[in-house]
């Protein structure tokens, strides 16, 4: 497994070192990522909101996600390195230190009381096990899959598992003008899945307790 982490760790962090390197020597301000907010409320802030496109899911739980990954994912969609129209369309109006405000508070949104937490993984979850380790998921998202080992990773326990399922397969897809995410080292992991498998490996992973959750706002509860 070794001989295969050290090339996937040397791509990853070429690919998102262009990421994030606008969002250097910028100061995060919360209080002003909280005015900027109204554009995501419509989907982020709706417990169980659903996206139509290109399937439906419900859309991701965000409060509680690691800054660094959310400024490296609003970045991904302003470039087109991430396709979603809505996702694009929001993302090319932000400036960078928009992006690194949001991010801010909505890592910061997730550690205020009340943060759900998912029931423990079940006893039958070995076969799925047995796929993360096919995939070396831990070198880079941690074996709790709550603490990335960079800040530019997601957390991902907890998530929604049709959101999760959606996004691995996403990068299956790099030619589609629309709809697709260009990362070659995820490309690399998950064509060693059947659509099957991913499945039922966002399905085990959606399962373990999580740090994310949705925020309702004033409006949306």
């Amino acid at each position: 497994m070794s001989k295969l982490l050290s090339p996937l760790s040397v791509l990853l962090v070429a690919f998102l070192t262009a990421s994030s390197a606008a969002a250097q020597g910028l100061t995060a301000d919360v209080a002003a990522g909280e005015k900027k907010i109204a554009m995501c409320l419509g989907c982020h802030g709706i417990e169980g909101y659903r996206s139509s496109f290109p399937e439906i899911y419900r859309v991701p739980m965000i409060s509680g996600q690691g800054a660094g990954y959310i400024v490296s994912a609003l970045t991904a969609y302003k470039a087109g390195h991430r396709k979603h129209p809505t996702m694009r369309g929001i993302a090319i109006g932000l400036s960078e230190q928009d992006i690194v405000d949001l991010s801010a508070y909505y890592e910061a949104s997730g550690k205020a009381p009340g943060a759900r937490v998912r029931a423990s993984v079940a006893d039958d979850s070995a076969p799925a096990i047995e796929l993360v380790r096919r995939g070396a998921c831990v070198a880079c998202h941690g074996v709790t899959f709550n603490k990335p080992l960079d800040p530019s990773y997601p957390k991902l326990a907890g998530q929604h598992a049709d959101y999760l399922f959606a996004a691995l397969k996403a990068y299956k897809t790099n030619t589609n003008s629309s709809w697709g995410r260009d990362n070659p080292v995820m490309a690399g992991v998950v064509q060693q899945f059947s659509n099957a498998e991913l499945k039922e490996l966002a399905e085990y992973v959606s399962s373990l307790p999580t740090e994310l959750r949705t925020t309702p706002q004033s409006g949306f509860k």
